[in-house]
């Protein structure tokens, strides 16, 4: 088999990528090493910032997400019984869209398919050759069947244990890693959510977020130990402790019931550099991670498709590489910022272990000070709404 972009990793990322390439008539090859109804079944965070939103709509695939999505032109912040209000549109005359993620790769997985898209599943030893030749190649197997694709280039959109980060030789790789000591104990339950906007919560007893998916289905965070078993959480032991971080109106307000998935998830910060070796690129999970506080997980692996996707379009369009050669440097400037965002905003809610009382006082009073000055609020906004491409 021959084409022009082999994309490994058939999430939302890689099928945003082989879909916005279609409609430049590029061609592309999806491979995915789970079931398509595996990947649906994965439960993830629904906040799209504008650019996102803006790429999907690009990409032919946003009908559903316009008429069935939240916008939200703002968000909560409380500690203790205080809480006050950063206005996205306000701030930065934008705003983001409560829309979930397992719905945008279905609106993407429909779309390709209506295409004839080449999407193939079950795909097991994939092993990226010659990647930083001028032929590379893909071998892989689908029920014991040896198979290998020919291409022009290869976009590694496998997450953080995929193969692609791995075939970047380690000599000319950076990793840079910070793991948090605590997880998130995370809820989905088919209640209405208890505020029309997210709300991020820190107290003594630690940190909790109330978000939603739609009007009757909610998903709740609480800070946990990143040691315990989501198994031994009751859902009557888990709705008391997230009223005891949210301030008590909206504890009073709260619809509980009983829970329709839960988990844990550890958190941490993580970039590799670079994000290209020879004709393979890497994308979202595959080189970078971040806490989920703030959603940036999806938004920045949007923005690595954003410039892989015009950089690959200029390639064919023109014969100029220019875009496809300053991919890593162009990916990796607002990667950082984004890290930088999620660590701050994970810094200033969360309750940490070693923690002095000097230390929780810095919380407050960073809190405070981002509740008082409107130019503290534009910041967090143009961070949380998603810095331009």
């Amino acid at each position: 088999m021959k084409t022009q972009v082999v994309i490994v990793g058939g999430g939302p990322s890689g099928l945003l990528l082989s879909q916005l390439l279609h409609m430049r008539g590029i061609d592309s090859v999806v491979l995915e090493r789970r079931t398509k109804d595996y990947v649906l079944g994965r439960i993830r965070a629904g906040v799209l910032e504008r650019g996102l939103t803006d790429l999907l709509r690009e990409a032919g695939v946003a009908d559903r997400m316009d008429r069935e999505g939240f916008p939200h032109h703002g968000t909560l912040i409380s500690y203790g019984d205080e809480m006050f209000r950063i206005n996205f549109s306000e701030h930065t005359g934008h705003m983001v869209t409560v829309y979930g993620q397992t719905e945008v790769t279905r609106d993407l997985y429909e779309a390709r398919e209506r295409s004839c898209g080449a999407l193939l599943f079950n795909v097991d030893h994939v092993v990226i050759q010659d990647a930083d030749s001028d032929a590379p190649h893909v071998t892989y197997e689908i029920a014991g069947v040896s198979h290998r694709i020919d291409c022009d280039f290869i976009a590694g959109c496998d997450g953080f244990h995929g193969v692609s980060r791995a075939t970047i030789p380690y000599r000319v790789r950076s990793e840079y890693e910070k793991v948090y000591p605590f997880g998130w104990l995370g809820v989905l339950s088919e209640t209405p959510p208890v505020n029309d906007e997210l709300i991020y919560a820190t107290s003594p007893a630690g940190f909790a977020l109330c978000s939603m998916r739609n009007s009757n289905l909610s998903r709740y965070y609480i800070q946990c130990s990143v040691d315990e078993d989501a198994a031994n959480w009751s859902d009557d032991a888990f709705w008391a402790e997230l009223k005891r971080r949210i301030p008590a109106a909206q504890a009073d307000a709260l619809v509980t019931g009983p829970s329709i998935e839960k988990s844990i998830a550890p958190l941490r910060s993580f970039v590799t550099e670079p994000m290209q070796w020879g004709r393979l690129f890497l994308c979202g999970d595959a080189a970078h991670i971040v806490p989920p506080t703030g959603a940036k997980g999806l938004n920045t692996a949007a923005s690595d498709v954003h410039y892989l996707y015009h950089g690959l379009r200029q390639f064919y369009e023109t014969g100029i590489s220019d875009g496809i050669d300053a991919y890593s440097h162009k990916a990796l400037a607002r990667v950082w910022k984004a890290e930088r965002f999620s660590w701050w905003f994970s810094s200033l809610l969360h309750r940490y272990p070693d923690q002095t009382a000097f230390d929780i006082k810095m919380q407050i009073a960073e809190l405070e000070f981002l509740r008082s000055s409107p130019a503290a609020q534009k910041a967090m906004a143009e961070n949380y709404v998603g810095l331009p491409y």
